[in-house]
């Protein structure tokens, strides 16, 4: 299944990864995540549920897909369990989703939920970060419940991209819009994001290149501060995870993550290794259709 080539996300809540119904403790992910949202709630302040939900195949073979929430109803389009949990319902890249089914990916599934009143008010009433961290949770109560998703989050050593100052020295902007908040837009080679700062670009760069750096970035530049950047490159979805600056492209190519990173930012992706926080499929089912 192809991603949309257009996503808006919001960095903070990239940051903030939900916590599954039963986690194991560990520590954060290559001692950069910050706790998880769900340790600082009250265990009293359960999430609430869909008060109705309605799962069928989808055997299109379209390779365009949709999810969100609008008003009271939560809409699947033509999405794969794999994918709704990326993107819905942990907002976890697919480097750290491990274990699953074999359909996990190729299954596709059509979603449409609804909340009640008293719980569209009560999500309405928190902010933007809460209420998307809310919904979240929301979603991993329909996949336990339809799909009987079991999972548990563990910390294993995995190969990632350290994002370290390159030789030449940063070029970054500090940012122009204090007062707007952190967000972001990317699709189609281009990642525009305002009052970042190298945590949260690290974060993003993990987020939005998952399939084609196939590994986290962590941030190891040292750098303070908030910045407004843009960065330009030519997606290649089907990279290695053995990425190279010399790596030779055709001459009418533009420049890769890599090479972008080092000349438009002044930065650098390195290859190491680091404790990161994966979350564990432990089980899941296709649902019966309703």
């Amino acid at each position: 299944m192809s991603k949309p080539s257009s996503r808006k996300i919001c960095i903070v809540a990239v940051l903030l990864i939900p916590i599954a119904t039963s986690p194991t403790t560990v520590p954060g992910q290559a001692g950069e995540s910050p706790k998880p949202v769900a340790d600082a709630l009250p265990s009293s302040n359960a999430p609430p549920a869909f008060e109705v939900s309605s799962v069928k195949p989808n055997k299109s073979g379209s390779t365009g897909s949709h999810s969100g929430f609008s008003n009271d109803r939560f809409l699947a389009t033509n999405l794969s369990l794999g994918s709704l949990i990326q993107y819905t319902a942990y907002d976890v890249p697919a480097s750290r989703i491990v274990g699953g089914p074999s359909w996990l990916n190729s299954e596709m599934f059509d979603i449409d939920a609804k909340i009640d009143g008293p719980t569209l008010e009560h999500l309405n009433a928190l902010d933007r970060v809460q209420a998307r961290l809310e919904k979240h949770e929301i979603v991993q109560r329909l996949l336990a419940d339809r799909f009987k998703l079991a999972v548990h989050w563990e910390t294993r050593e995995f190969p990632v991209y350290a994002l370290v100052v390159a030789k030449s020295g940063p070029r970054l902007t500090a940012t122009k819009h204090p007062d707007k908040g952190i967000d972001a837009d990317w699709g189609n080679g281009t990642l525009t994001a305002k009052q970042v700062s190298m945590q949260d670009l690290a974060q993003t760069l993990t987020q939005v290149l998952s399939r084609e750096l196939g590994r986290d970035v962590i941030d190891k530049t040292g750098i303070a501060g908030r910045y407004d950047l843009t960065l330009k490159w030519t997606p290649d979805n089907g990279a290695s995870a053995a990425a190279s600056d010399d790596a030779q492209t055709p001459a009418d190519a533009g420049p890769s993550i890599f090479t972008a990173i080092q000349e438009q930012l002044g930065l650098k992706l390195e290859s190491t290794k680091a404790p990161v926080k994966v979350l564990v499929i432990d089980h899941a089912e296709i649902p019966s259709a309703d």
